[in-house]
């Protein structure tokens, strides 16, 4: 599962780069339990799931600011952009949906979660 936010300068070479990093992550144990396989390598699935609140600045005060959050439509466009480039590799894809109040519900399977983050070139 990948929740997902879009940030204010974040474009399609972002959400490239960015699917390109999700499905490539070695994060998955091989045969000797290190973390040394991709969702690519063990055929998994993936479930996208939009989250603007990713996108809180909470360094300040005891209320987020979502001041670096894209703007709903910009956002809901690179979301489903990354739904799109996600399906075009044959990976196994499903997507949450933008701007729905839904119920979601992750097991993590060991102490394992990572935020990932692609810099603008």
């Amino acid at each position: 599962m990948v929740l997902l936010a879009v940030e204010k300068d974040d474009d399609d070479n972002i959400a490239r780069r960015l699917v390109d990093k999700l499905l490539k992550y070695r994060v998955f144990s091989d045969e000797e339990e290190k973390m040394n396989l991709s969702l690519l390598d063990i055929q998994g699935e993936l479930l996208l799931v939009p989250q603007f609140t990713l996108a809180a600045n909470t360094e300040k005060g005891l209320r987020p600011s979502f001041s670096s959050a894209a703007l709903p439509s910009s956002a809901e466009r690179l979301f489903e952009r990354c739904v799109l480039l996600a399906n075009e590799t044959g990976c196994a894809v499903r997507a949450g949906q933008f701007g729905a109040d839904m119920k979601v519900s992750l097991v993590n399977d060991g102490p394992v979660t990572f935020w990932l983050q692609v810099a603008a070139k």
